[in-house]
């Protein structure tokens, strides 16, 4: 069967973020899509399967990262639409059935995608004792960010302190059931984002996330409270870098991103 690796939130190779994904008939034993999730040893990989015609959604999807699965996963929905459509497997929106209820992917002339996801509720939170301490910079502000998404959106004065975080890892875990959200506002507006951040997802086997559709639903009505703007784009700066598009709207998220296909190949070890 065949096996892709897509770069997610880029248009060019070696950049934004890589997950796998895996089309199938059907979903075999959950004991082999973690064993297969391990071996690519991405953050994520991605399995779909075709849904029959007439329901809510066309495909199945579910996510796993190299220690489990988890609830939502917007660059790798973005990755497996990419190869729907470069494949000509499908054409027009798509729409997924997750954990997180049924996601619509739905190309756009340009060649980006365009995902529409649940916006997280943020309720804002007293800052947690030692987070300064495990995280490596004082937090201006707190925000939990509900259990689909499941991580501590945390508010730091500027891009710099952002860029410059080195979090000890062991001691972020302990503040949230996935990981954190660090984010500032962009020093520069002009260079093409509004805003940037850095996701540490600890919990779930990732160090740092490179690039994080679900966390953007959470940062996009953040920003856009403190913008006074529903249009915006977000510059997750881990090493790799990837540009997220979002649009709030309300209580959905619209996340536009592309993609590219880097490596294709065949999986030998049958379920």
């Amino acid at each position: 069967m065949r096996i892709r690796i897509v770069d997610a939130f880029t248009d060019r190779p070696f950049a934004g973020n890589p997950a796998g994904v895996l089309l199938l008939d059907a979903f075999p034993d959950d004991t082999w899509l973690q064993d297969v999730a391990k071996e690519v040893n991405h953050a994520e990989t991605a399995f779909a399967h075709p849904l029959p015609e007439g329901g809510a959604a066309d495909w199945a999807l579910r996510w796993f990262t190299p220690a489990t699965e988890v609830n939502m996963c917007g660059h790798a929905t973005l990755a497996t639409a990419h190869v729907l459509h470069s494949t000509g497997t499908t054409r027009g929106p798509v729409r997924f059935a997750t954990r997180s209820g049924v996601l619509v992917a739905t190309p756009n002339a340009d060649g980006s995608l365009t995902l529409d996801f649940p916006t997280a509720p943020l309720t804002e939170e007293p800052v947690p004792d030692k987070l300064a301490e495990a995280l490596g910079a004082r937090p201006l502000s707190v925000r939990d960010t509900g259990p689909a998404v499941g991580d501590l959106l945390v508010e730091l004065p500027d891009e710099k302190t952002v860029l410059a975080l080195t979090p000890d890892l062991t001691a972020l875990a302990a503040h949230s059931p996935r990981g954190v959200i660090a984010t500032a506002p962009a020093e520069d507006p002009a260079r093409g984002y509004d805003f940037v951040s850095r996701c540490f997802f600890p919990n779930v086997g990732i160090d740092e996330d490179p690039v994080t559709g679900s966390a953007h639903t959470a940062l996009a009505p953040f920003w856009a409270e403190r913008l006074g703007r529903t249009e915006l784009t977000g510059l997750q700066a881990s090493a790799r870098t990837g540009l997220v598009r979002v649009s709030l709207k309300g209580d959905r998220t619209l996340l536009t991103g592309t993609a590219v296909t880097v490596i294709e190949g065949e999986l030998n070890a049958q379920p």
